[in-house]
């Protein structure tokens, strides 16, 4: 069988975008793309040769909302099949802080493949099946974002 035939999972990187001035909110948008179209996803995309899961992060954070991250880290993969509709994704989903210091609030930087950004509640997400695939991969993990100390503790000094 040559490579031709022989189909292959892509390899996407979403990311969860937390900032202090949101707590226990990531960044959501909801998408316009044809596959998964009116589900809300993390920013993310596929992952280029060559690029480490952090570079990949970073720049499609910074071309989708515009915004630079810190703290950039590896925080769970999951592996997305729908093969009556041809998908199948391996997607790294990476966690960053929005760098307060080099940018303002997300903005829309792909209306045509996006409604728009909002900070949501990671406790009120929308139902799974309103969640882009590898979202509702993660969730159905029981991923939780906001549980180390850093995090829990900006919180209680609202």
């Amino acid at each position: 069988m040559s490579d031709k035939t022989v189909k292959r999972p892509g390899v996407g990187v979403g990311v969860l975008v937390t900032d202090s001035a949101h707590p226990g909110c990531v960044l959501v948008g909801k998408r316009r793309s044809p596959m998964g179209y009116g589900t809300y996803q993390l920013p993310g995309g596929h992952l280029e040769f060559g690029e480490s899961w952090e570079q990949c992060a970073q720049r499609e954070v910074l071309e989708e909302a515009g915004v630079s991250l810190v703290d950039v880290r590896f925080a769970s993969v999951v592996n997305s099949i729908r093969v009556e509709e041809q998908y199948h994704y391996v997607t790294i989903i990476m966690q960053g802080e929005l760098d307060r210091k080099q940018s303002g609030e997300p903005e829309n930087l792909e209306p045509e493949k996006n409604e728009g950004w909002t900070w949501t509640l990671w406790d009120r997400f929308p139902p799974e099946e309103q969640l882009f695939l590898p979202l509702a991969g993660l969730r159905q993990q029981g991923f939780q974002p906001f549980r180390n100390p850093a995090a829990s503790g900006a919180e209680s000094q609202l």
